[in-house]
């Protein structure tokens, strides 16, 4: 049952508000005094004060400041009660602290109307704020389950990542066996391996392809070759021109090295596949194995093309001295006859244009070196 305090010094008035009030379900407390309405109010607490001004002992003005200032009376609604039809007397009440204002004699149909709505005022207050304080709980609650479950995602996260790494490194271990094959077969470009992977990398960058491609067609295109395993070494080592069958045989390097790196789940792998290949066709379409030209050729076994180009013509073999940077760019840019311009994809030869300075550098860092040279060096980014 809801509680009321009426505070008056007069019993009569006393009894007549406790009379509406009952009426309306109240349980009502009465105090003659400021100090007993004082002090009923912090033992009762009820959901609303009936206060009569002119009390014998505190002035009904300063009990209401009191009540406020006290926190375990400051939330009750207190409804000032006088005899006085004075305007200055109801904006001190209210300057008090006071909710609402009557006059003497109190008519019980605006005591009920201004008591109802002062309590459901009241109700709805200690709603909100019971609310609030369940909000606060809940939002605590969940900022906790968010922290705990940021850090499980942060763990996972970690987790992953090292998964990743540890299989990244898998497939770069695979990578550097698959080039040293190649290698060994071919001992007359032992660091063409090596260059190529800077060299591709270096002209992915000038296309402006993303890192993560870049990063890819640097550890795929070492195993551009991969497919010479399959050819006889005294072919591959023959000093003189070679025949016919023996060219032929030669360029099935590189279906053998697609067919060895096919079906795999690694994207470094998968572009591996395709410069392996591919990376013999040209741009006009005389290329091998299959004539593809222009577009058709995938671009990462395009840059390969290039790339083997630049380095063929640097390099010494048995057949032909090695050529400077400033030969070997003429040759790629202008002709020499043998190889053409038209050969290569033109995107290609303008982003080759643009950072040939690069290759050179490239070049001289990776050439006449230890024989010995460690695996970091073979792939230095990994």
């Amino acid at each position: 049952m809801k509680k009321a305090l009426v505070a008056d010094d007069s019993a009569t008035d006393r009894r007549i508000i406790a009379d509406i009030l009952v009426h309306e379900g109240f349980s009502v407390e009465t105090a003659e005094s400021g100090a007993q309405a004082m002090e009923k109010s912090r033992t009762v607490q009820p959901e609303i004060i009936i206060l009569d001004i002119l009390l014998p002992d505190i002035i009904g003005y300063e009990v209401c400041r009191r009540l406020r200032e006290n926190s375990e009376t400051s939330h009750i609604p207190v409804i000032m009660v006088t005899a006085a039809e004075d305007k200055d007397a109801r904006i001190k009440s209210l300057d008090y602290g006071a909710n609402d204002f009557l006059t003497k004699p109190v008519d019980a149909t605006e005591l009920k109307i201004r008591t109802r709505n002062l309590t459901r005022l009241k109700e709805y207050e200690e709603f909100l704020e019971r609310h609030n304080e369940e909000l606060d709980v809940e939002v605590r609650k969940r900022t906790a389950q968010l922290r705990n479950a940021l850090v499980e995602v942060t763990a996972a996260n970690q987790a992953l990542k090292e998964s990743e790494k540890t299989t990244k490194e898998s497939y770069i271990d695979t990578i550097h066996k698959l080039t040293i094959i190649a290698e060994y077969k071919d001992r007359d470009t032992p660091f063409h391996i090596i260059r190529v992977g800077h060299l591709s990398s270096t002209l992915a960058v000038a296309l402006g392809w993303p890192e993560d491609e870049v990063e890819a067609v640097f550890y795929a295109s070492p195993m551009h070759d991969i497919g010479k395993v399959g050819i006889p070494i005294d072919i591959l080592m023959k000093p003189d021109k070679l025949t016919k069958e023996e060219f032929a045989l030669v360029k099935t390097h590189t279906t053998l090295g697609a067919d060895i790196l096919k079906d795999s789940n690694s994207d470094i792998l998968k572009m591996a596949e395709k410069i392996a290949r591919s990376h013999h066709e040209r741009w006009d379409g005389g290329g091998y194995p299959t004539g593809r030209k222009g577009a058709d050729i995938p671009v990462e076994a395009a840059i390969m093309n290039i790339v083997d180009q630049y380095d063929a013509l640097r390099s010494r073999r048995p057949y032909k001295p090695p050529f400077s940077h400033d030969a070997a760019f003429r040759i790629l840019t202008e002709g020499d006859g043998r190889t053409m311009p038209w050969h290569f994809n033109p995107a290609l030869i303008e982003a080759f244009k643009a950072c040939h300075k690069k290759f050179a550098e490239i070049y001289e860092a990776y050439t006449e070196v230890e024989m010995s040279v460690p695996q970091t060096e073979i792939l230095p980014r990994a």
